[in-house]
């Protein structure tokens, strides 16, 4: 998982890095496991834009993804490790002994011919999925469950885990990528490893169509807006706005957003690093 870096031939490609895309081992995806993404371009149901910025880009299919791994003890053997322009990790495509297909998130070192299988009793190796319960502590972990049968929602992003520091009763205390230390209940499932792709955050667009492809537009920022545009507009000259804050006053730096009433704070150890 190496970056690209180009020589400056022209202005895009002067501070252009990209993934070598060394890990990709095919090209045309699983036909039966895609599905069709609409794009709304920023749009509600009447047409009006309610959210800005967003607008075009490249067409896409949704590859979809087995966050439960919820077929116990049938091991799968890896097919290919494909990339995903959905999310920032690669996938892999595994094949059960009963031969169904499925798309996982690809943990980093897997490989193509590996078998990997998921349930409670299954050895905790990379790419195994199974019950905080079984995971020896300190083990580096992603794809974590919130609740027992939900699916992953934790540490699913390129680079990401997550590690088990203790158990406690029927809670595990994991420390997230963010540095928050929280539990979570010791039924609900994990990965072993690390999500793939940990270069994402290296690599660097170079010019601004590449953001276009991503249906990404043009962002202004609020200090160049009139007075009725946003709470840092106006102003004579290039007046710096004052505070920051959001177009609809919200303070954008150490401004506490979080309901203090949501029934989760109670599994919270220890916020996450400002």
């Amino acid at each position: 998982m190496a970056i690209r870096k180009f020589k400056p031939t022209t202005p895009g490609q002067r501070n252009k890095a990209i993934s070598a895309f060394d890990e990709i081992t095919c090209t045309t995806p699983e036909k039966s496991l895609l599905e069709p993404v609409r794009k709304s371009g920023g749009r509600n149901n009447s047409g009006k834009m309610t959210m800005r910025y967003i607008g075009g880009g490249h067409k896409r299919m949704y590859r979809i993804i087995d966050f439960r791994r919820d077929k116990d003890n049938c091991p799968a053997t890896v097919k290919t490790i494909e990339y995903d322009p959905n999310r920032s990790a690669r996938i892999a495509l595994v094949v059960y002994a009963d031969g169904e297909k499925r798309y996982i998130i690809a943990p980093a070192g897997i490989r193509v011919g590996q078998t990997i299988v998921s349930g409670p009793g299954v050895a905790p190796e990379i790419g195994n999925t199974l019950p905080l319960s079984e995971i020896p502590l300190g083990t580096v972990i992603h794809n974590i469950e919130l609740r027992p049968g939900q699916g992953a929602a934790m540490a699913r992003s390129a680079g990401t885990y997550a590690q088990l520091t203790a158990r406690e009763g029927k809670h595990a205390i994991l420390r997230l990528p963010s540095g928050e230390t929280r539990m979570v209940l010791v039924t609900c499932r994990a990965t072993v490893g690390t999500v793939s792709n940990s270069d994402h955050n290296l690599e660097s667009s170079g010019k601004a169509g590449r953001s276009r492809w991503l249906g990404r537009r043009p962002r202004n920022r609020g200090v160049v807006m009139n007075p009725v545009d946003h709470p840092m507009g106006g102003g004579e000259g290039r007046a710096s706005g004052g505070h920051p804050r959001s177009r609809k006053g919200i303070p954008a730096k150490g401004y506490k957003t979080r309901n203090p009433k949501n029934t989760s704070n109670k599994f919270i150890i220890e916020r996450r690093k400002k």
